[in-house]
């Protein structure tokens, strides 16, 4: 049944696998514990930070398709997508699986667009598996977007840390796990702001966007989620969609949350917190999950945010455009 921006899904897919692969600095932050792999060094034994992005992507995948107890020859489809030019790190890790692939570019809320099309795929009956992941890198996204690591430029508070981390899962027609239900789909938000260290205050207005076409189409509140999360808004960003939503007549209590707030400890020093594809794609695919399984989340409403830059774009003076798409997942039904 689709609603405006929202589909809900009559077939709820299930979610019966996941995996989660991250670098050593998040390994020793908030989520440490329930992350499935933590690398020993960001190079993750290749000679460059590219070729070890896609090595996650690779590990991640694998890691899924394991935790679902399935075989690679049952998944019929990869969706994802990462922040580099070209999506290389998910096409590149995609030459090695035998199975269709759709590269995906929603930059950090790639993992939500790509279980909004998955589970909207596994509902309509064509296909009965696929795999859902993503991928950032710190020092990948940092020398393409801001600047060479040799520099050691000094970072801004507004600014955040680039999680080094992949997630996957696998959904499936049938099965035991955590359920899809909705997702709705975000709109294309610009507020005027150009700064490439302040991606909390450009990516928060297509949050609160999509948050407001949710509530509205499937007619919830903030009250029906055990966690209403938004993906790598950081503290100032989350800060601001508070006051934006709480313009808008809504407010969100203590059961909303950021996982770029959440990601890092404060001696950590990443400033306004974490970003990245790999943000919510491995918090979703640890803590979140394992909460879901363990039935002490009931209904999480998932929703990361992506700004759609490009460094021509920055270069040319552009502002900084922003997705947001919300996934409401339910625990898995007894």
């Amino acid at each position: 049944m689709v609603r405006n921006q929202t589909i809900k899904f009559k077939n709820k897919p299930v979610i019966i696998g996941s995996y989660s692969i991250v670098g050593p600095k998040e390994g020793q932050g908030n989520f440490g514990p329930f992350f499935n792999y933590v690398m020993k060094s960001d190079s993750f034994g290749e000679k460059t930070y590219e070729k070890a992005e896609r090595k996650m992507v690779q590990h991640a995948i694998i890691g899924a398709i394991e935790d679902a107890k399935i075989k690679p020859s049952d998944v019929e489809l990869l969706l994802s997508g990462d922040l580099l030019n070209q999506i290389i790190s998910s096409s590149y890790a995609a030459r090695d699986f035998n199975f269709a692939y759709l590269g995906l570019f929603g930059a950090c809320s790639t993992m939500a667009e790509s279980l909004a099309i998955g589970a909207s795929l596994i509902d309509g009956g064509q296909f009965n598996h696929l795999v859902c992941s993503t991928s950032s890198h710190f020092s990948t996204a940092e020398r393409q977007f801001r600047f060479p690591l040799e520099l050691g430029n000094q970072r801004p508070p507004t600014s955040q840390w680039t999680v080094t981390g992949s997630g996957a899962c696998v959904l499936a027609k049938k099965g035991k796990g955590p359920r899809i239900s909705m997702v709705t789909f975000g709109r294309v938000v610009d507020y005027g702001v150009n700064d490439v260290n302040d991606m909390g205050a450009a990516m928060a207005p297509a949050a609160m966007d999509t948050l407001l076409a949710h509530f509205r189409d499937s007619n919830t509140t903030p009250d029906d989620y055990d966690l209403i999360v938004t993906g790598d808004l950081g503290k100032l960003g989350s800060e601001i969609l508070i006051d934006l939503m709480e313009d808008q007549g809504i407010k969100l209590g203590l059961n909303y949350n950021d996982c770029g707030q959440m990601y890092y400890t404060r001696e950590q020093a990443t400033l306004s917190g974490g970003s990245g594809c790999g943000c919510s794609a491995t918090v979703l695919n640890s803590f979140i999950m394992k909460k879901l399984r363990a039935g002490e989340y009931k209904r999480v409403l998932f929703a990361p945010t992506g700004a759609l830059l490009s460094t021509t774009a920055t270069q040319q003076g552009d502002t900084i455009p922003g997705v947001c798409h919300a996934v409401v997942i339910e625990g898995e039904e007894k």
